[in-house]
C-alpha cells in the first residue's frame, strides 16, 4: 500500500461497539500482517489516513499508539510510523505429534531447538481438579468430574510463547510422574508411551478469543489482543482419550499450520 494520492472517496470507519481508533489500528494491523505493510515500510501518513477515512489527527494518533504497544509499529520523528520487523512464527502441531526418543528432551523443545531457537518449560502447578465443561465432554467426565491437570508455560527464546493445561483421566494418572509437580523427562507423551498408552492420534479444534487474566498475565501480553486456543484430546491405539490439553498463544504473534 503505498503512500500516494488517492481520489477514491472516503471510507466511513464506524462501528458502535469499537472506539474509532481501534477500527482504524485494525485495519493498519492487518496490513502489517499480512504482508501490504512490510517491515521498515511507513504507514499512510496521517493525511493520507484523514483523506481516506475522514479520521481526526488524534484518533490516527491514538490508532499508531496502539500498534506501538503492540510492537508492531514505532514512530521515527521526521520519518513518519514505521513497521517494525514482525512475522508471525509458524507453528507446525504435527511436528511435535510423536513421543521424544526416550532419554531425549520434550519434542516441542527439540523441534524448536532444531530451528535455532532458546527453548523451555515451566511447570506451573500439578493437582486434582475440575477441568473446563468441554475437557471433561472429551474425557467423558460428568458434570462434577475430576480429572489431573499439570500447567506450564512454554518458552521461545526468553519470551513466553504458549500456556499449556493437560488433563488426564486419574484412572490414569494416579500413582505416577502425572500428579507429581516436577517435569517428566521426554515430556507427557514419552510418559504415556512408556506407561503402554501410545498417542495414537489427535483432534484439534482451534479457535480465537479475548484471554483470560491468568492467559494476559503469564504470556506477557502489550495489549488484549485475541489468543489462539486450541483444545486437543489425545487418543491412544485401544482408542481411549488419554490427553485433553488447552493451549492459548497470543493471535499476532502466531499462526498453525496443518496439512491435510
Amino acid at each position: 500500500m503505498a503512500d500516494q494520492e488517492s481520489n477514491t472517496p472516503k471510507q466511513k470507519l464506524t462501528y458502535e461497539p469499537w472506539a474509532q481508533h481501534e477500527l482504524m489500528a485494525s485495519y493498519l494491523r492487518e496490513g502489517i500482517l499480512n504482508g501490504d505493510f512490510p517491515p521498515g515500510s511507513k504507514l499512510p501518513s496521517t493525511r493520507l489516513m484523514q483523506e481516506k477515512f475522514g479520521a481526526a489527527p488524534q484518533t490516527i494518533k491514538n490508532a499508531n499508539d496502539l500498534l506501538a504497544k503492540e510492537g508492531l509499529a514505532v514512530s521515527h520523528r521526521g520519518s513518519g510510523i514505521i513497521v517494525r520487523p514482525h512475522q508471525q512464527q509458524t507453528l507446525v502441531p504435527a511436528e511435535t505429534k510423536a513421543p521424544a526418543e526416550p532419554g531425549q528432551s520434550y519434542s516441542w523443545i527439540a523441534v524448536a531447538e532444531r530451528k535455532g531457537r532458546t527453548a523451555a518449560s515451566e511447570l506451573l502447578s500439578v493437582e486434582v481438579v475440575v477441568p473446563p465443561a468441554d475437557v471433561r465432554q472429551a474425557l467423558g467426565l460428568s458434570t462434577d468430574g475430576t480429572a489431573a491437570e499439570r500447567v506450564q508455560v512454554l518458552s521461545l527464546d526468553g519470551e513466553p510463547a504458549e500456556l499449556v493445561r493437560s488433563y488426564y483421566p486419574l484412572d490414569l494418572a494416579e500413582g505416577t510422574p502425572l500428579l507429581q509437580k516436577k517435569k517428566i523427562k521426554g515430556g507427557t507423551p514419552r510418559l504415556l508411551a512408556d506407561m503402554g498408552h501410545l498417542p495414537e492420534r489427535c483432534v484439534d479444534r482451534v479457535s480465537a478469543r479475548m484471554p483470560t487474566l491468568d492467559q494476559f498475565l503469564v504470556l506477557k501480553m502489550p495489549t488484549r489482543e485475541p489468543i489462539l486456543r486450541t483444545l486437543r484430546t489425545v487418543y491412544d491405539q485401544s482408542g481411549k482419550v488419554i490427553e485433553v490439553t488447552v493451549m492459548a498463544k497470543a493471535g499476532n504473534d502466531y499462526e498453525l499450520q496443518y496439512e491435510f
